[in-house]
């Protein structure tokens, strides 16, 4: 069984995790708090043991834990006794030159703390450290009596040592099966609850504290315990809640305090949509770091080792999220809108798939003390597992450098989690690969669809080395957006779309209503820049020619109201005129255009067609959203051969010479 096979081989480094769940309801302590407790005093498989060592915690607790609202009367404590032993949390800030401890839950700024404990734990003058503190009472000449309390002894609440060797032999004594349901057991749930597949998800939640720099987004419904690891997993891991400054994360200009990314291994951020509120430069200098590590304060080149992990919550389920957006929409719109920042992300973890947490999940079995399991995983970093790969595999083509890194990143830090021995079976390997090349596949997938073409290579896939056989691995979720419908279009509706310089595509759907008025332009907010500019000109064209086209008296006796809305929600820019031009020749004349219709191009002031700059990115992005027609401007005929035969397969080219023809040929002339 696995329970005594733990107990034998990691004696005293294990607890039974419904212990800490019975005492946790009565106390408001962080999880490796009371681990330490009930390692040190319920350490046993015999239930009288255990009674006894769980009264000597609950008593530990009773008379030495001081909970928020009883400060002063542990201040009155020491004051009559002359010292007291209690476990608290110590935040340290320097204050001229002296240093003050803040004890949160005693309730005192300004207790004096020797210097040599700041220098030892400078975690301290970051978010604080939970510790058994001796205080002493003694009347501070300086301040009057002000600040007359002492730390004379200060023991931080973590294993003391760590022996990693014997830690990674002792692995070689569990098989894979066991080693995994005793690292979910250590995180306290039970594995036998789990398909294979979420045991493999919660242990992802484990790799920022395993792997250096490690960039992990998880997104997805509320209460399924995102970010109970790095709240109460590690006391090696700060959990962010609200607005942060750049001074606290990255450090102070002066140089004289560490950001918490030099301090912490993982920085978490509870609710991601609080970054909204940062100020940019949170965002611009996290954008840096997420990708190297390194960032600038002032004139100084800083670096930091801690891994950022951001969560969030889905308020769709993910398959309206997959068929209407993407899959970072829930994203405050400074990352959402930021391709390069979502870029670097290494993994992203889907949170739908983990089940909200009910009892059965939680694991009455023994599980390591997760202080001990902290100090594992703090270890692990140090080493580096990300050639492991190269031992069997090779990468595919479409993974460029950056995926590579993401992939082999979490490749590492699972084989750090997993096989910290370093033995480690090909298919074991190709199991982790699998995992690793899926959650980098995420976030590519929805960096494609939100138009930008250089993303568009997400045939993730690896090469065995012995076979040559080259397999591929897709995302459970994927599915296209069909943006672009298939069913009959009312009159004055059609899809476009534009191209900017560096190859990001915008996808828009253009609707036009007419209602009584003078010939007037009506255009919704929103409308602006390059793309109102090309709706004026094909509405200028259009009142100049409207006899012409049959359409004046329908004009003169009506208004013309435009909204263009925005399918990827990119913002590019783009150039509709001729979309516009046949999108209002259409409401004028009651006549739907052809379903799956995209009208690319734009025009002149005097209505000469402006090709496109290139056909292959809008394209393919109309492919991938529905599109089954696209009517081309006839100039752009020698860019067709560029585009792909996959994409001619499924979008058949209709070209056009003249701003009549397309209007015809739109509403499904010859």
């Amino acid at each position: 069984m696995l329970d005594d096979k733990a107990n034998r081989l990691f004696a005293g480094k294990v607890v039974r995790k419904d212990l800490v769940r019975k005492v946790k309801v009565g106390a408001n302590v962080p999880v490796f708090v009371l681990e330490f407790l009930l390692g040190k005093y319920c350490a046993s498989s015999d239930e009288l043991t255990i009674q006894m060592g769980l009264q000597v915690v609950n008593d530990t607790l009773a008379n030495n834990y001081i909970r928020a609202d009883e400060s002063m009367k542990a201040q009155a404590i020491v004051k009559d006794r002359g010292r007291h032993t209690f476990i608290d949390k110590i935040k340290v800030r320097l204050v001229d030159s002296d240093y003050w401890a803040e004890v949160t839950n005693f309730g005192h700024k300004n207790v004096h703390i020797p210097a040599h404990y700041v220098r030892e734990y400078e975690r301290m003058v970051m978010g604080g450290i939970w510790a058994q503190v001796d205080m002493r009472f003694e009347y501070d000449e300086e301040s009057r009596g002000k600040n007359p309390f002492w730390i004379d002894r200060l023991t931080p609440i973590q294993i003391a040592t760590f022996d990693l060797e014997e830690y990674r032999k002792t692995r070689g004594e569990f098989t894979t099966d066991e080693w995994l349901d005793l690292i979910i057991r250590s995180m306290g749930y039970e594995p036998d609850e789990m398909s294979r597949r979420l045991k493999f998800l919660f242990l992802i939640r484990l790799i920022p504290f395993a792997e250096r720099n490690y960039n992990l987004v998880e997104l997805g419904p509320r209460s399924t315990g995102k970010s109970y690891v790095v709240q109460e997993v590690s006391p090696y891991s700060a959990l962010l809640t609200g607005g942060t400054t750049v001074a606290n994360l990255f450090g102070h200009l002066s140089g004289r305090q560490k950001g918490m990314v030099q301090i912490w291994d993982v920085v978490g951020f509870d609710e991601v949509a609080d970054l909204q509120k940062m100020p940019k430069e949170v965002i611009t200098t996290m954008k840096t770091y997420c990708e190297s590590g390194t960032f600038q304060r002032g004139q100084e080149a800083m670096s930091g080792d801690a891994s950022i992990a951001m969560f969030g919550n889905t308020n769709q389920p993910v398959d309206v999220m997959v068929q209407t957006s993407h899959l970072f929409s829930p994203m405050p719109s400074v990352i959402r809108d930021d391709m390069a920042f979502i870029d670097r992300i290494h993994y992203y973890l889907p949170g739908w798939e983990i089940p909200k947490m009910r009892n059965e999940l939680f694991t009455n079995h023994y599980g390591f003390v997760v202080d001990y399991l902290a100090e594992a995983l703090r270890e692990m970093r140090k080493h580096n597992y990300t050639e492991l790969i190269d031992r069997h595999f090779s990468l595919g083509s479409h993974l460029n450098a950056r995926d590579r890194k993401a992939v082999r990143k979490t490749v590492s830090g699972l084989a750090k989690i997993l096989f910290p021995h370093g033995e480690v079976t090909r298919e074991e390997l190709e199991e982790v690969l699998e995992f690793a090349l899926e959650g980098r596949r995420r976030v590519k997938e929805q960096l494609k669809k939100m138009g930008s073409f250089e993303y568009y290579h997400t045939s993730f896939g690896y090469t065995l080395q012995e076979t040559g056989e080259e397999r591929f691995v897709g995302v459970p979720e994927q599915g296209g957006r069909d943006l672009i419908s298939t069913d009959p279009l009312s009159p004055g509706t059609v899809y476009s779309a534009g191209i900017t310089s560096d190859g990001t595509v915008g996808l828009y759907r253009i609707e036009i209503s007419i209602s009584s008025g003078h010939g007037k332009l009506k255009l919704a907010g929103g409308v602006d820049g390059v793309t109102k500019e090309s709706v004026q000109r094909a509405f200028g064209y259009l009142s100049t020619k409207k006899v012409e086209l049959l359409v004046a008296q329908d004009l003169d006796s009506s208004d013309i109201h435009v909204e263009i809305i925005d399918l990827l929600g990119n913002r590019v820019d783009a150039e509709v005129g001729v979309a516009f031009f046949v999108a209002c020749y259409s409401a004028l004349r009651k006549s739907p255009t052809s379903p799956a219709l995209l009208i690319l191009g734009d025009m002149s002031i005097q209505g000469n067609i402006k090709p496109m700059r290139s056909l292959t990115e809008p394209l393919q992005v109309a492919k991938d959203n529905g599109a089954k027609r696209a009517l081309i401007p006839i100039e752009n005929k020698r860019n067709f051969l560029d585009v792909s035969a996959e994409i001619i397969e499924q979008v058949d080219p209709v070209f056009y010479g003249d701003l009549k023809t397309a209007a015809m040929k739109a509403l499904g002339g010859p």
